[in-house]
């Protein structure tokens, strides 16, 4: 599962990766850019073509100005030359082919290409786009900023997410009977520190997988349709629960253990007793008690009242056995009462059998 996880972030590994997916948006397939670029590879040809951007014109040399246009047969044509190619940059126009980069050599590169070496250089220079296709490694790179991106055919990128994908699914059936046990574990006010980790640690892995599965999606564009409506059932208020069973355990604090559950390493995240110590500050594990608003939260009350009940009962368990004049005491409305204490009863009758809800 690791190498799934670090898959794409080996290959984006730099503060612009973030940015860098609007960028690949840009490549998907079923765009003329990409056509073009699949059509140059499959002719065994090699390409240097760089996105318009202020400053790119001080280190263009010679060539010729096109001002077409953009098609995909245009651009393959073009390739034919040994320069450069400039596009505008809504993609949307070819302005100059046959020129030559000059970004500067002293910008550090790890290529060994001249093509590839200075589509790098330029990329890091004028923070643009910059797409090398290599006919001898038969493969196109996309440098934007500081990332590196190698993109792959449509098969083997849709064989990944498939994969990917099912390991998303098998890791949220085990989140599931994980979430069905600690329901038992609340309303019997039973819960640990473990067991709460055990919850945080497998949404941690979930989020980071479909994380990588989103990536593939937008590599994939309009083909990875199906298993993008397939991502969004699995992951479905997934950030929703997360940040109830923070609120229910740190409080209003519960920011600080996101932070460090989304930037904790892969290794440390596998065991459930690194992330008591961390997030807990817990060598042996203990009892812990919800405050209530995640199971309150699949009930008919209003935010208000939800966080009236848990100010003066302060933990689920007292409200969850509460008798109906102390809830009286503080909701104040008789109708109210009598619909949470049935909403109540319905969801541990649904908690006992194990039903999800």
């Amino acid at each position: 599962m690791q190498e799934i996880l670090n898959g794409i972030s080996k290959k984006i590994a730099s503060k612009d990766k973030d940015d860098f997916i609007n960028v690949l948006k840009m490549f998907s397939p079923g765009t003329s850019i990409r056509s073009a670029l699949d059509d140059i590879l499959r002719a065994r040809m090699g390409a240097l073509i760089a996105i318009d951007a202020p400053e790119l014109s001080k280190i263009l040399e010679g060539g010729f100005k096109v001002n077409c246009k953009f098609s995909s047969q245009k651009l393959v044509e073009l390739a034919k030359m040994d320069g450069a190619i400039i596009l505008s940059k809504d993609l949307k126009k070819i302005l100059y082919a046959n020129t030559l980069l000059f970004p500067s050599i002293s910008i550090s590169t790890k290529e060994t290409g001249t093509r590839h070496k200075a589509a790098e250089r330029t990329a890091n220079q004028i923070k643009t786009i910059v797409i090398a296709v290599s006919e001898r490694k038969n493969k196109i790179t996309i440098y934007y900023k500081h990332v590196k991106y190698e993109l792959e055919i449509s098969s083997e990128v849709l064989r990944r997410a498939a994969e990917t994908l099912q390991i998303l699914e098998k890791q949220k059936d085990i989140l599931n009977d994980i979430m069905i046990n600690i329901n038992i574990l609340e309303i019997n006010n039973l819960v640990t520190i473990s067991d709460v980790c055990e919850v945080l640690q497998r949404m941690e892995m979930i989020r980071r997988i479909s994380d990588v599965v989103k990536r593939y999606l937008v590599e994939l564009g309009k083909e990875g349709n199906i298993m993008s409506m397939r991502l969004k059932e699995l992951t479905k208020n997934l950030n929703k629960e997360r940040q109830m069973v923070l609120m229910d355990y740190f409080q209003s604090k519960y920011s600080h253990p996101d932070n460090i559950l989304k930037n904790i390493d892969f290794d440390t995240l596998l065991e459930v007793s690194n992330l008591s110590k961390i997030l807990f500050e817990e060598v042996h594990d203990k009892s812990i008690f919800p405050r209530g608003i995640r199971i309150l939260s699949k009930t008919n009350l209003s935010s208000k009242d939800i966080k009236s009940l848990i100010n003066n009962f302060k933990v689920f368990n007292q409200i969850f056995n509460a008798e109906v004049d102390s809830l009286m005491n503080v909701l104040k409305n008789k109708d109210v009462v009598n619909s949470l204490v049935q909403d109540l009863d319905v969801l541990k009758e649904k908690i006992l059998i194990g039903k999800k809800f």
